[in-house]
């Protein structure tokens, strides 16, 4: 390992660590604008040049040059300090005066390193140049005159999102940026384009001249659009979120987020519950009441009802929080029936191992085949998608898919797409592909059909035939689409003894069994079209979506930035989301109205503060008390042996865009969803 100096610090790095990051390693600052971490080098905007004494008589860049043995580096000699001068003085040759009005004041690079390494005058008097800007969709804006040809956007597109659409053209002064032909950047990761561009060549299309990065309080969350947990940070002004940013988690999301993720916060604000509404008998028409009055006609309607005929739906958004407050009021009022899997789900949640991503998001990186079943990743978990990209441009290692074809961002075997080509690869996949540490990812969709128990048996039985299950490693992997379902199934917010499933519920509703129907944010499947008229149902959620539409009475609740809520993702790693900014007129948090309601019928819950709650929570299941930390469990025999269908595995999302309640009250995600291919089919067509 080499040792070097610098600026009189010795340290000891790894080989071909950079004198960039060896600086760092010791804290010692080297400004930098096209070297990023997670990025191939490049080593054209020369502005970390330092001094080597001993080499050649000139800076030199050190982001590109590795350290070696003995080295002596000086970061702040009279060379350097005029180098980057200079550096800077070219820089801003064709940089436009727009900080007063650009989005990125405040927070640019560019600002903040020509302050403090900057020349105070030019000595250019040439006329600025000015480039055409370009046209990358609803979300990305562009002022190309401000770009300073890092490069970053060109790497980040190609290396990350997998969609290389942009380039650098042309030479010397009339370089640019851009794409070959006019073509809008179709990638779920487009939004991170304008966190790494260190100027303000590209912001935010849906932030535009919104607010100033000062008036903003910020407040540290986790995503609830997908069932990976991403960390973020959400930016408001008042009662309004202005904005959403990504923030670091190298386990989880590394410091990216999907564009879902980012642009989605304007559906926040619009089609919004904001107090309590009761559905008149007569007319049909939903009329406004106060919460005493929505209460007091629950518990009237509620009286007499045995448990038996009552029942619970949580959606894919609810916290934890919140669900176990409702499976608790079920629970005293006697109703077994309850579920969580409102996509139509059927798997065995006895074995915790059955339905989590075993090896973790970050164990995607061990892994050195992955089989994909019944998933489309790209569009279900974008960031999961985004690893396995990762992983397959360093090591190049073999992907295969059973399931719906798909546009993927790297390439693989399409090795069929019923559970029948699965027992067939399981058989010869392991002769085939000598893997140390084989790694099969599972959609949630793969159940979401009649057969459900069965192929959950079958994908364990294939994992044990491929040796995905080893000393030290489980590369068995259940992806989750819903931000809600592991910390429910933890919970048990699943059919208790005797109790219906999900479509059993629904049928209930048809045939008299089930008399209330209590849904819990459930805004997945069509309400009006499957949920019998005759059932008297509560929807409690923030958003007038597809629960809303049909029920008798509607609670308004919080959505995830406004309550503080604990979220499980898809690894069984319990998060916590904070609040933000307050509910909208009298929406209240989702385990308060369910708190208070239990009061007005009979059967008081006991907690009365967050609190207390966490500490329910924490007695009956202590795993989720860990935050932020993955705890393991027996790895056991799960599924159920039955009669398997011969029909193709299905994706569980197929228009990426418009998945939940929020997404569809996005104008942002409606302009997306105009401009974008998102439908699977149509993705075929066009790469055909």
């Amino acid at each position: 390992m080499p040792k070097l100096t610098i600026n009189g610090l010795e340290v000891e790095v790894e080989q071909g660590t950079s004198i960039l990051q060896a600086a760092e390693q010791i804290g010692i600052e080297i400004p930098r604008f096209c070297y990023h971490d997670k990025l191939t080098v490049p080593a054209n905007c020369r502005m970390c040049l330092v001094e080597v004494e001993g080499g050649p008589p000139k800076p030199a860049a050190s982001c590109a040059m590795a350290c070696g043995d003995g080295m002596v580096v000086q970061t702040e000699s009279e060379m350097v300090k005029k180098a980057r001068k200079g550096v800077m003085e070219m820089l801003l040759i064709n940089h436009p005066l727009d900080c007063p009005i650009c989005d990125q004041g405040g927070e640019c690079d560019l600002q903040d390193q020509a302050m403090a390494y900057g020349f105070d005058r030019s000595r250019f008097e040439e006329n600025k140049r000015a480039v055409k800007d370009k046209e990358l969709g609803p979300l990305v804006k562009t002022i190309m005159t401000r770009c300073i040809n890092c490069t970053r956007c060109v790497r980040f597109a190609e290396e990350i999102a997998g969609t290389p659409v942009l380039g650098q053209f042309h030479r010397g002064e009339d370089a640019e940026i851009g794409t070959f032909i006019e073509q809008l950047v179709e990638t779920e990761l487009s939004g991170n384009l304008i966190d790494i561009c260190p100027v303000g060549a590209l912001t935010s299309k849906p932030y535009a001249f919104a607010a100033r990065s000062w008036e903003l309080k910020k407040t540290e969350s986790v995503d609830v659009h997908d069932a990976v947990g991403s960390n973020i940070r959400v930016d408001s002004r008042g009662r309004e979120v202005m904005r959403i940013l990504p923030r670091l988690h190298e386990d989880v999301n590394e410091e990216w987020i999907s564009d879902r993720t980012r642009f989605s916060y304007d559906g926040l604000n619009r089609q919004r519950l904001d107090r309590p509404y009761i559905r008149d008998e007569d007319s049909g028409s939903l009329k406004e009441a106060s919460w005493d009055e929505a209460f007091a006609y629950i518990a009237k309607k509620t009286k007499g009802v045995k448990g038996e005929n009552i029942a619970a739906l949580a959606g894919d958004l609810c916290d934890l929080e919140s669900m176990t407050a409702l499976k608790d009021l079920m629970g005293a009022l006697g109703s077994p029936h309850m579920d969580c899997r409102t996509d139509g789900g059927r798997f065995d949640t006895s074995v915790r191992r059955g339905y989590i991503f075993n090896s973790g998001i970050a164990g995607i990186e061990q892994a050195d085949a992955i089989l994909l079943v019944g998933t489309n990743p790209r569009l279900e978990a974008t960031m999961v998608n985004a690893r396995i990209r990762k992983t397959w441009l360093e090591k190049r290692i073999p992907i295969a898919l059973i399931g719906e074809a798909a546009e993927l961002t790297y390439p693989y075997h399409h090795a069929g797409t019923t559970p029948d080509d699965l027992v067939k690869l399981a058989k010869d996949y392991a002769k085939k592909v000598k893997a140390e540490k084989p790694m099969m990812i599972v959609g949630a969709g793969a159940f979401a059909r009649e057969d459900g128990e069965a192929i959950h048996k079958a994908v364990y039985e294939a994992a044990e035939k491929l040796g995905c299950i080893k000393d030290g490693w489980n590369g068995f992997n259940v992806l989750q689409n819903a931000a809600s379902r592991v910390g429910a199934l933890d919970i048990g917010f699943v059919p208790q003894k005797s109790g219906k499933d999900f479509n059993e519920i629904i049928e209930g509703t048809k045939d008299g069994s089930i008399e209330v129907l209590y849904l819990l944010g459930a805004d997945e499947f069509d309400t009006r079209g499957q949920v019998g008229w005759q059932t008297f149902t509560i929807y409690q959620g923030h958003h007038g979506d597809h629960g809303a539409s049909r029920a008798d009475v509607i609670l308004p609740g919080s959505a995830y930035t406004e309550k503080d809520g604990t979220y499980v993702n898809t690894e069984g790693r319990a998060q916590l989301a904070k609040k933000a900014v307050a509910p909208p007129g009298e929406a209240r948090e989702d385990w308060k109205i369910l708190r208070a309601l239990s009061e007005q019928m009979g059967h008081t819950l006991p907690y009365d503060t967050l609190i207390q709650l966490r500490e329910r929570i924490k007695t009956d299941w202590p795993h989720l008390a860990d935050i932020d930390t993955l705890r393991a469990s027996p790895w056991k025999e799960f599924g159920k042996k039955g009669k398997i269908s011969k029909d193709p595995f299905r994706s569980s999302v197929t228009h990426y865009y418009l998945t939940n309640a929020i997404c569809r009250a996005s104008e942002t995600m409606a302009k997306c969803s105009e401009s974008f291919v998102t439908d699977d089919n149509k993705m075929l067509e066009a790469a055909e």
